[in-house]
């Protein structure tokens, strides 16, 4: 069996699939590393990013869209509402929008969207797939954090990319790894990016050099 990607090419059916949305929200590099991951992993990715994403990775990154694109397995326009993505019917695991800006998650919780991207993270919710939001924004006010409610309530899990400081980056991209490789774990996607923890006893002896007590 194949696929035809949205370029007319075809492909080999991937066991998994996950959507992508890149916003134009600050965080540029959380796409880019997770669509890398998902290759890495054998997952099919489906890319959309937004008008604004595309200032964001340029000015984050020095990126062009068309280097994104390369990294995905099919990508779409985000004025494109006929696309596969945008239809519940078309089976998928469940999408991440890495980054996701705030104009984004508005208009998820309120069912109101406005792009393939919006639209395709409404089809998440509405055919009860995993839509993980990685909302990057501070400080929030009261309305966001409404949204926030919202969605989860809709069924969306937000995921604000915190740093794990306890798995000792030593970059940022280590740093950026660890928590893409929390995000997978939500669609039971392993990867060898993230440091499980293993409790403080553990952490303490390796601070110490392995000194018992």
């Amino acid at each position: 069996m194949h696929d035809l990607t949205s370029s007319g090419r075809s492909r080999n059916r991937a066991s998994r699939r996950i959507v992508v949305g890149i916003s134009g929200a600050s965080g540029a590099i959380y796409g880019v590393r997770l669509l890398a991951m998902l290759r890495a992993a054998n997952v099919e990715s489906h890319l959309v990013a937004s008008r604004s994403a595309q200032i964001t990775l340029a000015d984050e990154l020095g990126m062009t869209l068309a280097d994104v694109k390369k990294l995905a397995d099919v990508h779409y326009p985000n004025a494109d509402i006929g696309a596969a993505i945008a239809s519940g019917s078309f089976r998928v695991d469940g999408m991440v929008v890495a980054p996701c800006s705030i104009k984004t998650l508005s208009e998820i919780a309120t069912g109101c969207t406005s792009s393939l991207l919006s639209r395709s993270a409404d089809v998440m919710l509405k055919e009860r797939r995993r839509l993980v939001l990685m909302v990057r924004e501070t400080p929030l006010h009261a309305g966001h954090i409404r949204s926030m409610g919202a969605v989860t309530e809709a069924g969306a899990i937000v995921y604000p990319p915190v740093p794990a400081f306890y798995a000792k980056p030593a970059s940022l991209e280590q740093m950026v790894d660890q928590t893409l490789g929390r995000v997978l774990d939500l669609f039971d996607i392993d990867t060898e990016a993230v440091r499980r923890w293993q409790g403080l006893a553990d952490s303490f002896a390796g601070a110490r050099g392995g000194e018992a007590d």
